[in-house]
């Protein structure tokens, strides 16, 4: 077994609810998806996000593994807003901004390998506008497994959608689920375009999310970090 293998294996772990024990204390999932939805309903009255048509339940075809008792399936759409984005124009964009290229996260491992300020790439085209702590995810042969949480704000190319998990989501716990091997086979199985394949917006919306109570997120992640 390879070095990537191994960590392919310990992701697909991680993702099943294998690669740490489950605690009664921590609660369940089910509790933490209704809080979900009781924060995005406050946030649509506030006018903060738009109201979305409402996600298909998860059919049993849908269900890649089994997960423990105290998770829940649900889509990845539902517990983020992926897909609404801001843009920004070439001429807007200040000097000291993050400008976000594909070629600067090495494949794989998803690791940053620059962080390159406007003032020195000098972006020509229209950007897409991220913060701190977004999820940030390579749409564009996503074979390629470029994703990352982002440490700061920026813009970031068209190929690479921004987007944000609600109350009690760990961004980085998205980012090792859209890295797994059963969800990376899906989403390959998913992308439109023969010679460039991206993945589609409402794809990534209907993607069935392995959903963990909160503090086992954090202890799923602070096992792979």
């Amino acid at each position: 077994m390879t070095g990537q293998e191994l960590k392919n294996s310990i992701l697909q772990l991680a993702i099943q609810g294998k690669l740490v024990k489950q605690r009664k204390e921590e609660g369940t999932a089910e509790k933490l998806y209704k809080e979900i939805q009781k924060e995005k309903e406050k946030l649509i009255k506030e006018k903060k996000i738009r109201k979305t048509k409402a996600l298909k339940k998860i059919s049993e075809e849908e269900i890649p593994f089994e997960i423990p008792k105290s998770w829940k399936w649900v889509r990845l759409g539902e517990v983020t807003n992926y897909g609404e984005v801001q843009t920004i124009k070439p001429q807007n964009i200040s000097s000291d901004v993050w400008v976000l290229e594909l070629v600067d996260i090495e494949k794989e491992s998803s690791v940053l390998l620059e962080k390159v300020l406007n003032k020195t790439r000098k972006s020509k085209s229209t950007k897409k506008i991220f913060h701190e702590g977004d999820v940030l995810y390579g749409k564009l042969r996503p074979y390629l497994k470029k994703v990352i949480v982002a440490t700061g704000k920026g813009v970031c190319s068209t190929e690479i959608v921004p987007f944000k998990a609600y109350k009690g989501i760990i961004p980085q716990y998205i980012a090792l689920f859209l890295k797994a091997p059963a969800i990376d086979f899906i989403i390959n199985n998913t992308t439109h375009g023969m010679d460039m394949p991206r993945l589609g917006k409402q794809a990534a919306r209907n993607l069935s999310f392995p959903l963990p109570p909160l503090a086992e997120q954090k202890r799923i992640v602070d096992k792979l970090e």
